[in-house]
């Protein structure tokens, strides 16, 4: 038998977005809010790229989801299998049905095994393996680092990835580890990248190019994997001189990512949004339903999905959520966006631009889009107390 439960705002998701909004709507003074969200454990992923690069563990990133969530929230330990928009319903795989004054959803988004042939297959062999999900992390720095011969190939799809520019990491900090032990003149290098670009940010792009170089790495963009037989390893790539082979010894992927399913068959998302909930990219309200709201990943957003992102998404989804209500103005998200990569195991870069590519900086100085210690150093150190202790507890603005 199904219950219903009513509350002010629901919040679906409980990664980065849900929590982070839904700390700050507490801290608004919202009191009822419920987060929905089947994970009992709580990832703070930036920090996989670390583990992918040896410089992290699995450990140093996984808290209890009871830790992270928001005092005061109503927890739905479950899945969404259906909403309706329309008699603002939210059905749970457990039975239970919620409805809401407000919705707000943020799954993340998934990875696409179908959009790639042979991908889901490639990773299960110890040749092929991605950060993007947690149980492979480790195994991809142990590919990386055992590597001593051969070809390494990383692959960055153009499909949803979740700040892509952030693959990068595994490949120039493996780089320069074959440099430290001395492997690097026997392995071949191939990036294939199906964007134009490294990164939508000019300088921080040239950086990027520059430090790809040092280590003679083969860089392909415009081009798009359509297949891995991962009994043979090899890719077969499109680009715009025509179609080829590339065999690899070592892959790491960044692969296609999507929506979770029944956000498209339920009438969130958009002939035009590819499946991801459809909403106005500066306000984050959705085009059809305008006591729905998305942000983070699984939305529609014109604009690099990234964590650091969400530092700008959720006080403007927290500010219009009570605008709407009270017919105030609303606030707008620029499309910023951030990307932090390691140009070696000793420096990172720092890009943040808005959906236009405009480097849109939050400090003047100093200029963090030059490699820097310092910069690496927050990111892999300080950004994740950060995390822990201020975003996940409402401290954005």
């Amino acid at each position: 038998m199904s219950h219903h439960q009513h509350h002010d705002v629901v919040v679906v998701g409980g990664g980065n977005a849900g929590i982070s909004l839904a700390a700050k709507l507490r801290r608004d003074g919202c009191r009822d809010v419920a987060v929905v969200e089947p994970s009992p454990v709580h990832h703070y992923r930036p920090m996989l790229s670390f583990v992918a690069s040896g410089t992290a563990r699995l450990a140093d990133l996984r808290r209890p989801q009871s830790q992270a969530m928001p005092t005061g929230c109503h927890w739905y330990a479950s899945r969404v299998t259906a909403v309706d928009p329309v008699r603002s319903t939210v059905e749970l795989a457990d039975g239970e049905t919620l409805t809401y004054g407000d919705l707000v959803v943020c799954p993340g988004s998934e990875v696409d095994w179908d959009a790639l042939p042979g991908s889901r297959e490639a990773v299960a062999t110890p040749a092929a393996s991605t950060s993007y999900l947690p149980e492979h992390a480790e195994q991809t720095w142990a590919m990386l680092s055992s590597l001593t011969a051969g070809t390494a190939v990383f692959v960055i799809s153009a499909q949803h990835v979740p700040c892509s520019p952030v693959a990068l990491k595994p490949l120039l900090m493996a780089a320069d580890h074959w440099r430290t032990v001395g492997t690097l003149d026997a392995i071949d290098i191939e990036l294939v990248v199906e964007g134009t670009h490294l990164v939508n940010h000019a300088r921080a792009d040239r950086e990027l190019r520059a430090a790809a170089e040092s280590y003679g790495v083969h860089v392909r963009t415009s081009t798009t994997v359509d297949r891995i037989d991962p009994v043979q390893q090899v890719l077969q790539l499109r680009s715009l001189e025509g179609s080829s082979e590339l065999g690899y010894d070592a892959l790491y992927l960044a692969p296609p990512h999507r929506a979770p399913t029944w956000v498209a068959a339920n009438d969130l998302s958009s002939e035009s949004s590819d499946g991801f909930v459809a909403v106005d990219p500066t306000t984050l309200q959705h085009r059809t339903h305008p006591r729905v709201w998305g942000l983070g990943d699984a939305a529609d957003l014109d604009t690099l999905p990234s964590g650091g992102a969400l530092r700008k998404q959720v006080p403007v989804v927290a500010h219009n959520i009570a605008a709407r209500r009270s017919g105030r103005p609303m606030r707008h998200y620029s499309g910023y966006s951030i990307a932090p990569v390691t140009t070696s195991r000793s420096r990172l870069l720092l890009a943040e631009f808005d959906r236009h590519g405009r480097p849109e900086p939050t400090l003047r100085f100093p200029d963090l889009v030059r490699p820097r210690r310092t910069t690496l150093l927050f990111d892999r150190y300080v950004e994740p107390q950060v995390y822990w202790r201020r975003l996940l507890r409402g401290h954005v603005s």
